[in-house]
């Protein structure tokens, strides 16, 4: 499910800020599957604290397909934004 009608990118940017890296682009028509949501954009903030808990922002062109913290044992967890 697209969490991306109710938050767009901007809204992201200005709770996150800047990523870490970015791998492909709002405009890039290759997918890619991961966390169980497809993709063409990614955003990667890596922990500031180095413990490895590294978050990734997925997007299909500019709709929001999921926040998620990745975990230093490699599992992953949906974050919920409405929080």
């Amino acid at each position: 499910m697209s969490e991306g009608r109710s938050i767009d990118r901007g809204a992201i940017w200005k709770r996150f800020g800047s990523p870490t890296e970015q791998f492909g682009s709002a405009n890039d028509p290759r997918t890619q599957e991961e966390c169980g949501v497809t993709w063409n954009e990614k955003w990667l903030y890596r922990d500031p604290e180095g413990h490895g808990n590294d978050r990734l922002v997925l997007w299909n062109r500019y709709d929001l397909q999921g926040v998620f913290t990745l975990k230093p044992d490699g599992s992953v967890e949906r974050d919920s934004l409405t929080e």
